[in-house]
C-alpha cells in the first residue's frame, strides 16, 4: 500500500513539474515575442507611463518643407517630427538625472559619444540640469531619394535651463540657439546623428505689436464679483452646468449695476495640455451669457494648479494655448488673469520657481493675444509689488480689517504708479456659527460692504468682490477640513443659498439700479 501510494505521489510531482515547465516556457515564449513586437516603443523604455505629448510638448512649426528632390511624405513629417522631439525630451532627462538610458533610441553612435562625455562629467563634478525647450522652428534643407537621411535647421530655438550642484542651485539662463541637424532612418527609427550650433537669424517672430488700450479703459471701471453658480461652486463647468441657471445669475448681477464677473478654469478639469473641446463649448456658452447681460468677463487660468517645474512648462502652455486662441475675440473678454494667489506657493514650490513659470507665461499669452490685458491674482497688496513690470494690469486681493486698506492700497499705488490696479478679491463671511465665536452676522457682513464701498469711491478703485452666493457646500480642496475654516467659507454671498438678498446686498447695488 505504501508502496503504491509512494508511486502515485512520484507521477503527480512528475506531472505537475512537467506543467510547470510547459507553463514557463510558453510564457517566456510568449514575453519574447512580446518583446521582439514591442521593443520599438519608446515610452515603455523611457519608463514613462503616458505618452510622450503628455510629457513634452513644446511649439513647434516647420517653416519650410520644399525639397528638390523627393516631396515629404505627411506620414514621414509626423515620424521626423515625433522622433525630434524625443530626442531632446531623452536629452534633457539624461541632463536631469545622469543617466545614459534611453539616449541611444534616439541619437546615432557617434551622436550619443558627446552625450555620454557629458554626462559623466557632470557625475565627477556632482552637477545636474533642469532644461526644456518651449519653441522649435524647423526648416528643411534635404530629404534624400531613399527616405533615409533628413537634413534641417532649428531656427530660433528657445532653451530654459537650470544648473545645480548638488541640490545648489548655480544658475538659470534662457536663450534663443539654432541648429543644423541631420537624421537618419535606422531600425524604423529617426535618429538625430548631426546637432550643431549654428548662427542665428534675428528672431522676429515674437515681436507683435499689442493693442489693449481698450480693454484697460475698461479693466479702470470694474464694478463687479467673482462668480460660482450657487449649486457647483468651484466647479462652474462641471456635469451641473446650465447655461439657463447662469444667465439667471447674470441678469440679477446685471441688475446690481454691475459690469464685470470673474471666473475660474481648472488645469485638470479642462484637460490638462489636451484641451478637452466640450469644456471649451461651455466656456463659449458662459460668455455668450455674460455679452447678452453686458458683462465683461476676466478668466482667472491654473486654478488649483500648483507644480512650476520647469519638465512641465509646455505642457501648461499648450493648455494656455489652446483656451487663449479658442475665445480670445469674444466680445465678453476683459484679460486674462495667469493665476489665482501664485504667492501661496511660494513657500512650498519655491519663489524663483513660481515667479519664473508666471514671467514665460505671461510672455506666451502676449504672443497668442495682443488685444486682452494680463494680470495676476495676488493674494495681497504687499504680493502684488511681484511681476508689477511685467503685467499690464495689477491685481491684489484683500481680507484683512477695512480700517487698514487705504493705507495698504495708497503704497502699492505709489511703488507701481504706471500701472491700473484692481481689487480683485475682498469680502467678509456673515457665518455666525460656533466657529467663528458667535462673531459674524448678517448686519457686519452689510457694515463692512459700506466701509470698503466708501473707500473705493473715495480713491476710484476697479473691484470684484467675493462673491454672489453663499455656498450650501465647500470642497475640501479650497479651505481643507477644518471647520473654524470651512464654514466661513459657506457665507460670503450677498445672497443666501436659496437667492434671498442679504442685506449686503444693498450695501453693492449700484444705487440707481436698485430693483
Amino acid at each position: 500500500m505504501a508502496i503504491q501510494l509512494n508511486k502515485t505521489l512520484y507521477r503527480t510531482v512528475l506531472i505537475v513539474t512537467f506543467l510547470a515547465i510547459n507553463t514557463l516556457i510558453i510564457y517566456g515564449i510568449g514575453a519574447a515575442w512580446t518583446f521582439m513586437n514591442t521593443g520599438a516603443d519608446k515610452t515603455s523604455m523611457l519608463h514613462l507611463e503616458v505618452p510622450m505629448e503628455d510629457v513634452y510638448k513644446p511649439n513647434l512649426n516647420w517653416t519650410n518643407l520644399d525639397n528638390p528632390g523627393r516631396p515629404m511624405e505627411k506620414q514621414a513629417l509626423g515620424e521626423i517630427t515625433n522622433d525630434y522631439m524625443n530626442a531632446w525630451h531623452v536629452r534633457n532627462i539624461a541632463y536631469k538625472k545622469n543617466d545614459r538610458y534611453g539616449i541611444e533610441d534616439f541619437y546615432t553612435d557617434s551622436a550619443r559619444v558627446r552625450l555620454y562625455d557629458i554626462i559623466d562629467l557632470n557625475l565627477k563634478n556632482n552637477h545636474w540640469y533642469k532644461r526644456t525647450t518651449l519653441n522649435h522652428n524647423p526648416a528643411l534643407d534635404f530629404y534624400t531619394a531613399d527616405g533615409t537621411m533628413v537634413v534641417f535647421k532649428d531656427h530660433n530655438v528657445e532653451e530654459y535651463q537650470e544648473a545645480y550642484e548638488g541640490e545648489s542651485l548655480l544658475f538659470k539662463e534662457k536663450d534663443t540657439t539654432s541648429y543644423q541637424v541631420m537624421m537618419l532612418l535606422e531600425d524604423g527609427f529617426w535618429r538625430i546623428r548631426h546637432l550643431k550650433e549654428i548662427a542665428a537669424p534675428i528672431d522676429t517672430s515674437k515681436i507683435k505689436k499689442r493693442n489693449i488700450e481698450a480693454q484697460l479703459k475698461k479693466i479702470n471701471t470694474q464694478k463687479g464679483l467673482n462668480y460660482y453658480p450657487k449649486d457647483s461652486p468651484w466647479d462652474t463647468f462641471g456635469k451641473r452646468f446650465n447655461d439657463t441657471i447662469i444667465e439667471k445669475d447674470f441678469e440679477i448681477i446685471h441688475d446690481m449695476g454691475l459690469n464685470t464677473i470673474r471666473v475660474f478654469i481648472q488645469y485638470e478639469d479642462f484637460g490638462k495640455n489636451r484641451v478637452d473641446a466640450k469644456k471649451l463649448d461651455l466656456l463659449k456658452k458662459l460668455l455668450d451669457k455674460a455679452e447678452d447681460n453686458n458683462l465683461d468677463v476676466l478668466i482667472t487660468l491654473f486654478d488649483f494648479y500648483g507644480d512650476y517645474d520647469i519638465s512641465n512648462w509646455t505642457l501648461t502652455h499648450r493648455h494656455a494655448e489652446a483656451i487663449v486662441n479658442a475665445v480670445k475675440d469674444h466680445p465678453a473678454l476683459v484679460g486674462w488673469d495667469i493665476k489665482n494667489e501664485p504667492d501661496l506657493d511660494f513657500e512650498s514650490r519655491g519663489k524663483e520657481n513660481v515667479l519664473q513659470w508666471l514671467k514665460q507665461m505671461i510672455l506666451e499669452i502676449k504672443n497668442w493675444d495682443t488685444k486682452n490685458p494680463i494680470t495676476i491674482g495676488w493674494s495681497s497688496p504687499e504680493a502684488a509689488l511681484n511681476l508689477s513690470e511685467e503685467v499690464d494690469f495689477i491685481s491684489f486681493h484683500y481680507y484683512k480689517q477695512p480700517e487698514y486698506f487705504i493705507e495698504s492700497f495708497k503704497i502699492l499705488r505709489y511703488l507701481t504708479p504706471n500701472k491700473p490696479i484692481v481689487l480683485q478679491e475682498y469680502g467678509e463671511s456673515s457665518y455666525d456659527g460656533m466657529w467663528s465665536l458667535f462673531s459674524g452676522s448678517n448686519e457686519k457682513q452689510a457694515a463692512y460692504y459700506k466701509e470698503m464701498q466708501g473707500y473705493l469711491a473715495q480713491e476710484n478703485i476697479p473691484y470684484l468682490f467675493w462673491t454672489l452666493y453663499d455656498f450650501k457646500k465647500v470642497p475640501s480642496s479650497v479651505a481643507g477640513s477644518l471647520p473654524w475654516r470651512t464654514k466661513k467659507q459657506h457665507f460670503f454671498g450677498v445672497l443666501d443659498s436659496v437667492g434671498n438678498k442679504k442685506p449686503s446686498y444693498y450695501e453693492l447695488v449700484i444705487k440707481n439700479n436698485t430693483k
